[in-house]
């Protein structure tokens, strides 16, 4: 047991001793040095008094580097507060024997005891020097052994700036894992060619496959917080044949109490190579706008209406109330909401259809808001059953429509869907139509409906980037259902952010679009993928084309024929001018679409086909109908003119 502690007292004083024992002999050869200096290198002092002076130099030296702690510095891992405690001990060390050395020869406490002033200054330049060099050889020694001898990881960091320091600083604390920093990288040629610690900074032009091989760099740490994703893309694309790693510090305001920790660093992302800068949505209204009210979320378990809950619940909502049908992921939400301390809400399980059970929690919580973001979306199974389609996303919409209009709901805000727009298929058909009778619904009621309108969501259920990454994990191949295939992507906080953006300025009745800039080939998103997975394509993982599914189009898009568009005073969110509805005729199909809904699936899609003009299938069963339904209202139109004919007669 004494053996046990002895051995972790040793451990924990030994190292600091050995360097304070260091310290006081580098403190007598730099006095011995001084003498020689002032002697030119001879011993033509007297020996004896230098003998005497040297127990003078041991208590004084030892007072000021206790006193100061300088010797307790980890010397592997000196650094510049290290250096200045340094200074501190020999400006100590200095002023005390300057001090006693006058007083001495004024008092004459120590008669013949002295000190030459110029021998003190040089010993203290020497001493500072020596110490100082010391360490930074000692440290320099270590990580070269430390590199040579200990497996390392070699990394770039791309951002010379503030965030690439810290980057740096952060890599070469770490315990855990040794990195060695290569180079840095950087864009501005105002800062090529010059160094940092030591480390070159160069252009982002001279990293290619050979200098990633040629330097063994394991991976390039993407430092810069105002990186285009357009830059990064090329970087990836750049790299595609080696094997490095990417990865990405994240944004500072995420930083673990101000400061970054290695574990925060992670792989770029897809997100990250959208090609465009995320939306950004700074509104100081919508904190008034939220401020007192009480919201109801449908489809709060979803990817865009969970999202919808989390940043609902940082304004200072009355009562947040979740709905949605799907009990497991609904508990996550709430279970959530608990963890980040929220209080003021309510998860309800129910399901929309059921429309006394919708009453009645209208009739109970009295919302004032409500965003509608539950639906059926995918796409392929939705063209095999648009009995179902119909009953959640028409008749579903309709009854929750109904029931906030009926209450005097303040705002009802739709998410709506692209795919709505020109519709191939049912699901987007189905969009279109709850578009319409919400437009129609608008007219007769003292609530104001407003709609949204984007693209596909990175990262939601079902989406393709979380398809992709089950398949990587498989081993793929990946499946892109046509070499041409294009959309347009969004983030989920972005799509979040546009709903909620579409509360707060709408009047009622505007359908949001938003402009979400080049549309994005999927084949090559499929590919850039596999290269943020560290993979190579064809080679590890292969594209396969599967065709296009029933009623998937070639690209989006996200006005229809014959709409435009008027600008909102967020250059990024547009509003749709949509073409004029015989608001009675349309709403009274719609209810009867809703009420006639049955399983006899030719009949509910020719309606469809009827109530939406430009609703045209593609890749489909019922692309059958198309024709029919043109030739059916050319034949309505004559004997419309007929009849008008003949009553004239």
């Amino acid at each position: 047991m004494i053996k046990i502690y002895f051995s972790q007292l040793s451990q924990k004083y030994a190292s600091k001793w050995l360097v304070f024992g260091i310290d006081l002999s580098i403190m007598l050869l730099a006095f011995l040095t001084a003498y020689l200096i002032r002697f030119n290198f001879t011993f033509n002092f007297d020996i004896e008094k230098f003998i005497i002076q040297v127990p003078f130099l041991i208590v004084v030296s030892s007072f000021s580097f206790i006193a100061i702690g300088s010797f307790k510095s980890v010397i592997r891992h000196t650094g510049f507060t290290d250096i200045v405690n340094l200074f501190k001990s020999i400006a100590l060390f200095s002023a005390i024997c300057v001090a006693f050395v006058l007083l001495n020869r004024t008092a004459g406490f120590l008669p013949g005891f002295t000190i030459p002033l110029s021998i003190i200054v040089m010993h203290s330049i020497l001493s500072f020097v020596i110490l100082a060099a010391s360490r930074l050889v000692f440290k320099i020694g270590f990580k070269y052994l430390k590199f040579k001898y200990e497996k390392t990881k070699r990394v770039l960091i791309y951002g010379a700036a503030d965030s690439g320091i810290v980057t740096y600083n952060a890599l070469v604390s770490n315990t855990n894992t040794i990195f060695q920093v290569v180079a840095f990288i950087d864009d501005n040629k105002k800062k090529e060619g010059k160094i940092i610690n030591g480390i070159s900074i160069l252009s982002s032009k001279l990293i290619t496959n050979d200098y990633i091989e040629r330097n063994s760099i394991d991976e390039i740490i993407v430092a810069s917080q105002t990186i285009e994703a357009k830059r990064l893309l090329l970087l990836v694309d750049r790299l595609g044949e080696s094997d490095v790693k990417i990865t990405k510090i994240p944004a500072m305001e995420q930083w673990i109490k101000g400061e970054l920790s290695t574990k925060q660093i992670k792989k770029v992302q897809i997100e990250d190579l959208l090609g465009r800068q995320p939306i950004e949505i700074d509104n100081p209204n919508l904190i008034s706008e939220f401020a007192g009210e009480t919201v109801l979320v449908t489809g709060a378990a979803g990817s865009i209406g969970s999202e919808l809950v989390k940043q609902i619940s940082n304004f200072n909502v009355k009562h947040l109330i979740l709905v949605d049908q799907a009990e497991s992921p609904l508990y996550d939400v709430q279970q959530e909401l608990r963890r980040d301390g929220k209080q003021n809400f309510k998860a309800i399980v129910a399901d929309l259809r059921d429309g006394l059970r919708i009453d009645a929690i209208f009739q109970k919580h009295k919302p004032t808001m409500v965003f509608h973001a539950a639906a059926y979306k995918h796409v392929p199974l939705m063209e095999e059953t648009p009995y179902e389609a119909i009953k959640i996303n028409v008749n579903g919409t309709k009854l929750l429509a109904d029931t906030a209009s009926r209450y005097n709901v303040r705002k009802f805000v739709f998410v709506s869907t692209d795919k709505a727009v020109n519709p191939t298929s049912v699901m987007g058909a189905t969009k279109r139509i709850a578009e319409m009778y919400i437009s129609c619904l608008q007219k007769e009621s003292k609530t104001k409906f407003i709609t949204t309108r984007f693209g596909n969501v990175l990262g939601s259920n079902g989406s393709v980037i979380p398809l992709f990454k089950k398949q990587i994990e498989t081993g793929g191949p990946l499946t892109v259902t046509h070499q041409d295939i294009t959309r347009y992507f969004m983030t989920i906080p972005e799509a979040s952010q546009l709903v909620l953006e579409a509360g707060t300025m709408g009047k009622g009745g505007e359908i949001f679009i938003f402009d979400m800039g080049e549309s994005v080939k999927i084949f090559e998103l499929a590919q850039n993928m596999i290269k943020l997975s560290g993979l190579r394509y064809p080679e590890d993982i292969d594209i396969k084309i599967t065709g296009l599914r029933p009623g998937e189009k070639l690209y989006e898009e996200l006005l229809a024929n014959g709409e435009n568009t008027l600008s909102t005073y967020h250059k990024k969110i547009l509003i749709s001018k949509t073409r004029d509805l015989e608001y009675a005729k349309v709403k009274s199909s719609i209810e009867e679409l809703c009420l006639t809904n049955r399983f006899q699936n030719n009949n509910i899609v020719m309606k469809m086909k009827s109530l939406i003009p430009e609703y045209k299938s593609n890749n489909s069963q019922y692309e059958k109908f198309d024709s029919r339904v043109k030739a059916y209202k050319k034949a309505k139109g004559v004997l419309n003119k007929t009849t008008k004919a003949n009553s004239r007669i």
